[in-house]
């Protein structure tokens, strides 16, 4: 019984270095570098992607932080608006209606 017992033992560790010993001479192929590489530079953009948007998040509260201490601060209201073209009045509004000669 302990005879079976250390060859079912010599088996599995046997089993268990073959397959680690495949996966380092995969990984050591050009494909599996490239696999490696690929995975690798996934993982870079993901992390660049959401130090971004930490980043982009920080400076909107950041922002508003800010419009709220100028508010605080001063009578006019400083946050600004949608950005609309104002419409043209007076003698603007003609010579922009007649065209870039203002005839």
């Amino acid at each position: 019984m302990k005879r079976l017992f250390w060859v079912g033992v010599g088996v599995a560790i046997g089993v268990s270095a073959t397959r680690k010993v495949n996966q380092v001479t995969q990984r050591a192929t050009p494909a599996g570098i490239g696999t490696s590489l690929g995975e690798g530079l996934r993982e870079l953009g993901a992390g660049l992607g959401a130090f971004g948007a930490e980043v982009r998040a920080g400076m909107n509260e950041r922002e508003q932080e800010l419009y709220s201490l100028v508010e605080d601060t001063t009578e006019i209201p400083v946050r600004p608006q949608a950005f609309v073209e104002p419409t043209p009045s007076g003698r603007h509004a003609r010579a922009s209606r007649r065209g870039p000669a203002g005839r």
